[in-house]
């Protein structure tokens, strides 16, 4: 389950309707009935927020969201780095706990945890003022 602070219009999130869980985009939220709206294909359907779950943020999902593998910067650390224009994805670990750096020009954000795409779209939103999709 998504907590409703951490879902904003615009959000990639995963809802469950009848058993199954599809991929899905945040239209509307409705923070009094704590519902959310989100399109799923072709079809647009309020939410309650028990439905809704985070999608990890992986490889695939980087690639989908447009940003690219930048192998040459990690320079044997075994971090994982992804790029897209001046922003930047870094995936690593240390002392044992996955962090995820963002960095964006002269912002850098170091969060000792992984992180889900949509907060992944939210920090990026704060950085940039730009959404990310």
């Amino acid at each position: 389950m998504i907590h409703l602070q951490d879902v904003k219009t615009g959000d990639t999130v995963l809802v469950e309707y009848e058993g199954n869980k599809v991929e899905g985009h945040v239209l509307e939220v409705n923070r009094e009935d704590k519902q959310v709206c989100v399109k799923t294909g072709e079809q647009v359907f309020w939410y309650e927020l028990k439905a809704l779950h985070p999608l990890p943020l992986n490889e695939e999902q980087l690639l989908k969201l447009k940003f690219t593998p930048d192998v040459s910067s990690s320079n044997g650390t075994g971090a994982r780095i992804y790029v897209r224009g001046p922003f930047t994805v870094r995936l690593y670990h240390y002392d044992g706990h996955e962090v995820t750096r963002l960095d964006y020009r002269d912002e850098h954000r170091e969060i000792k945890h992984s992180i889900t795409v949509n907060q992944l779209q939210n920090h990026y939103h704060e950085m940039t003022n730009f959404h990310l999709d």
